[in-house]
């Protein structure tokens, strides 16, 4: 007879209502089941991989208790095996951190056999097992988890596996995608400069963002975006804007790549743009796409501001933000359609009525000045 079914929460849920933080999402573990049984129950399996389910009323995920066995190289070489035999203690056994492998029974009680909530009070992020090794990605994650609790250390003997990781080769076989899926993650934490920190401790850094000098970066830079609540493109060229190629090899998504390559060009043109004037305002603009993009200008001035902020360039108001702001939003008020109307009611065509709308848009400049 197998034994009676037992649902736990586990992980971040458990692990955030210890430290008193929000808790967003709940993740449960299924001890005692089959798929067919969550079936049965009204669950919906969602899993492609090991059978994940979602409650029908909650959509909260309900995974099957499991094991895993190291079959490949890499972060997919695992096989998974559930079975309603399969204990709890098991399951909690192969997640990556202490303070990830606690669970809550549905009467409260806590179930914590790997020293979890010592290392929360301590402030630790301390490795489960030996299996830790067998998953470059979590490597990845403990630099992310040391973003977010800015006040954790590493434990020397994590520490110890993460070096290994990076020597035995295993964070090669991370495709650039997943790495950015990390990393993503990570640059939207409390304090993104220590995964950085983390990452270049271990020797994974060079690896996984070739090009990235950690002596380069200021990380009063990085967290200071984080600190405005910067979004994602922001911070991104924070840390690309000083590394070549960079943003071919990981591909992030487009608003990314593209504001950093912006950013990059430009940021010098924008701190210096107080010399400039209407005209050279205006094609400056331009370079950046300000007209037809001025979302994007946006993040390029926060950029620009949170640059010389963090390298101690400026410490009252950044003028340039305001001042291409302004100058952007009267070059966006001129009527270019009654512009290009009067040109070509004087025989104007093609280039020139482009220019006559450019005029328009240096006199509107012109005028705030």
């Amino acid at each position: 007879m197998p034994p009676p079914a037992r649902c736990y929460a586990v992980g971040g849920c458990v692990r955030d209502a210890l430290l008193g933080r929000p808790v967003v999402d709940r993740d449960w573990v299924v001890t005692g089941s089959s798929p067919q049984a969550m079936i049965d129950a009204g669950f919906k399996p969602v899993g492609r991989d090991f059978p994940v389910f979602l409650h029908p009323l909650t959509h909260d995920e309900y995974a099957l208790a499991r094991t895993e066995r190291k079959s490949a190289p890499g972060y997919r070489g695992f096989t998974f095996h559930a079975a309603p035999e399969v204990k709890l203690e098991q399951d909690l056994a192969r997640r990556d951190l202490t303070i990830n492998a606690i669970a809550q029974a549905e009467d409260g009680q806590l179930i914590d056999p790997f020293g979890g909530q010592r290392d929360l009070a301590a402030r630790v992020l301390r490795h489960v097992g030996p299996a830790f090794v067998e998953d470059p990605v979590r490597l990845l994650r403990v630099a992310r988890f040391a973003a977010r609790f800015a006040d954790f250390s590493v434990a020397p003997e994590t520490q110890a596996l993460l070096m290994q990781l990076v020597d035995d080769g295993e964070v090669d076989a991370l495709v650039p995608e997943r790495v950015w899926q990390e990393v993503a993650r990570g640059l939207m934490e409390e304090r993104p400069s220590r995964m950085l920190q983390v990452l270049d401790d271990c020797g994974a850094l060079k690896r996984l963002l070739p090009g990235v000098d950690a002596d380069r970066l200021v990380p009063q830079v990085l967290d200071l975006a984080a600190q405005v609540q910067a979004a994602l493109p922001v911070r991104w060229a924070c840390i690309a804007s000083s590394a070549a190629g960079l943003g071919a090899q990981l591909k992030p998504p487009a608003d990314c790549a593209e504001l950093a390559t912006t950013f990059n060009r430009e940021a010098a043109a924008v701190h210096a743009s107080a010399a400039l004037d209407a005209a050279g305002t205006v094609q400056l603009l331009e370079r950046c796409d300000a007209i037809r993009r001025p979302q994007r200008m946006d993040d390029l001035l926060l950029a620009c501001e949170v640059d010389a902020r963090g390298r101690g360039l400026v410490e009252g108001d950044y003028a340039p933000r305001q001042r291409l702001a302004a100058a952007l939003q009267s070059a966006l008020r001129i009527d270019t359609a009654s512009i290009a109307l009067d040109a070509t009611s004087r025989g104007l065509a093609g280039p020139a009525i482009g220019e006559a709308v450019r005029q328009a848009r240096i006199a509107a400049v012109a005028s705030r000045r």
